[in-house]
């Protein structure tokens, strides 16, 4: 086991601690990725060799250093490569590192649906279940010829093998990027999707508002669903353009959202990230000759000046749409 992955247990609101976090795993190896909101993946081949450690005991020292410094605890799971490390994670609990040892590899993956493999969405989970492939352990004794019908010459290999255990990912150091952040955790397990919209349409106008009193516009959102079993989903969309408007936040927070096909799902909470900041002076706006579009963001100037004048919470009413 050389590879981690951590989950940092931060409070809403606190990402700014993320850079600190990472900073103190870098201590330890500098081939750290930052997986923003809230977590990251470390390579330790070289730490356990430099400091006569296994990558178990390494993550408790991380574990004591992030509560004795920073004051968060994190979960960690521990793998032969990153996929195995993101799989062991879904088990791991605070205070205890779940580690995947190369032996129990194909035992550990036989019992889990086809769904917990990194990069099978839920179409593709569908497709197998269809054919009775719902579990890895089934997939990885299907020929390969047989998925690549199902689901394509390339992607039939790729999860041929990594029903297998053949994880070929690598963990590619990185910064943590420039980005906003905001959460909308339910006060209990939450199955109705409108709830959820309403939560995205709620984190949208806040990142729009934030985005807009920085000068800043984003290329990409982000959104994260964490489940009831402390799972969690991330999905990332490119925007048609940089922006700053809620509504067209909204939008595509409400697309990765309906992208994902959630069934009866219970949600704990949902993070929209708006990624790739920009100053907003940089940034060119498509004219669309909307009189409605024209109207929203007259309004929306008018809103942002009061929150600049009163508070964040003067909001003049008419400036969220469902």
């Amino acid at each position: 086991m050389t590879i981690l992955c951590v989950r940092f247990q931060l409070p809403p609101m606190y990402e700014a601690a993320l850079p600190g976090l990472i900073g103190l795993l870098e201590e330890f190896t500098p081939v750290v990725q930052a997986l923003p909101p809230d977590g990251a993946l470390a390579d330790l081949r070289g730490a356990e060799r430099y400091f006569g450690r296994t990558a178990v005991e390494l993550a408790s020292v991380i574990r004591v250093r992030a509560l004795a410094l920073h004051g968060v605890d994190c979960v960690i799971g521990a793998g032969p490569g990153p996929m195995l490390a993101r799989m062991a994670l879904r088990e791991a609990r605070p205070g205890l590192t779940r580690a995947v040892d190369g032996d129990e590899v194909r035992e550990f993956l036989a019992g889990q649906p086809v769904v917990a493999l990194p990069g099978v969405g839920t179409k593709t989970a569908r497709t197998l279940c269809e054919y009775g492939l719902d579990t890895l352990g089934r997939v990885a004794a299907a020929p390969l010829s047989t998925l690549q019908r199902l689901v394509g010459a390339r992607a039939g290999r790729e999860l041929h093998e990594k029903a297998n255990g053949v994880d070929r990912g690598r963990v590619v150091p990185d910064a943590v990027s420039r980005s906003l952040a905001t959460e909308r955790p339910f006060t209990r397990d939450e199955l109705d999707p409108g709830r959820h919209r309403r939560a995205l349409l709620s984190a949208a106008e806040e990142l729009g508002a934030r985005l807009r009193a920085l000068d800043q516009v984003c290329r990409g959102l982000t959104l994260t669903v964490r489940y009831a079993d402390r799972s969690a989903t991330t999905r990332t969309r490119t925007l048609p353009e940089p922006t700053a408007h809620s509504p067209a936040l909204t939008r595509a927070a409400y697309g990765l959202y309906e992208a994902l096909g959630l069934q009866r799902a219970r949600v704990r909470a949902v993070v929209l990230r708006a990624e790739g900041l920009d100053p907003a002076e940089q940034a060119s706006h498509q004219l669309t000759f909307d009189p409605v579009d024209e109207k929203v963001r007259r309004i929306e100037e008018v809103a942002d000046r009061l929150r600049a004048k009163f508070g964040p919470h003067a909001v003049i009413p008419g400036t969220l749409a469902a």
